[in-house]
């Protein structure tokens, strides 16, 4: 029986690849086959990226999807080296911490910037692609998969930043899905609760870990490994029919939503 998730020939963006969902994706993806384009702004990171994985199936690419030029220079390279693009995971983000009178523009802007302008400019450069790919005959050139959080469904207390913006990336997936589904292309979202990584040290910690623990039906934080199979899926054959969706992966936490 054919592997559905399989990905062996298929080329893949993972933006913010150097830690966390970005990094365990990248390393599902690879053990599953695919090409990898690894998307990192930090130099360090990007060359640590280059000694754990196999250099005639990835690229490490350094800069900021915030970066209009870079992000059309990155889908360029992709389809130049491994011809085409087939898959994008919109993952880079980051977080200003700050209540709502207290912010100051910059860190609201900062994170705009990256988490719903930065999505916008790797959905568009990589869309325009795959719709080439589909004029030229291809019926399914790819799926995109937008990576999002519960915040941006029930808001969130000091990060109203983090928040709108990922809300946002909610509006950005229902948007293409509908324009772009007559390409071929299909574009959700995962939409995560408590992950295991460096961005929920603070909830996960001794002061809020208890009140958090109790909100999810299943008892318990979500690792980042078990986090990405839900993008292999959305990305791989075995979702062929499923666009503009909103996956929520959070054990239960906020059922309804």
């Amino acid at each position: 029986m054919r592997q559905l998730v399989d990905f062996s020939g298929r080329n893949i963006i993972v933006t913010g690849a150097g830690q966390g969902i970005g990094l365990c994706a990248a390393q599902l993806l690879h053990e599953l086959g695919a090409n990898l384009a690894l998307v990192e702004r930090n130099k360090e990171t990007a060359q640590a990226l280059r000694k754990d994985f196999a250099p005639e199936r990835t690229l490490v690419l350094e800069g900021s999807v915030t970066d209009r030029d870079f992000v059309e220079q990155m889908v360029s390279t992709v389809s130049v080296q491994f011809g085409g693009v087939h898959g994008l995971i919109n993952n880079a983000g980051i977080t200003r911490t700050a209540m709502i009178e207290k912010m100051t523009a910059d860190q609201w802007q900062q994170v705009i910037d990256v988490n719903l302008t930065g999505v916008f400019n790797c959905l568009q450069a990589v869309g325009k692609d795959m719709i080439g790919r589909n004029k030229a005959g291809d019926e399914a050139p790819g799926a995109i998969v937008n990576i999002s959080s519960d915040a941006g469904r029930r808001g969130t207390i000091g990060q109203i930043n983090y928040g709108a913006a990922k809300a946002g990336v909610l509006g950005l997936t229902m948007s293409a899905a509908r324009e772009w589904g007559r390409y071929g292309i299909r574009v959700n979202t995962v939409s995560y609760g408590v992950v295991e990584t460096e961005m929920t040290e603070v909830i996960r910690g001794e002061k809020f870990r208890e009140r958090s623990l109790a909100s999810i039906p299943l008892g318990r934080f979500l690792k980042p490994e078990e986090a990405v199979r839900s993008v292999a899926f959305l990305l791989s054959e075995a979702a062929v029919h499923i666009t503009g969706q909103h996956l929520s992966v959070n054990g239960g936490s906020h059922i309804g939503f």
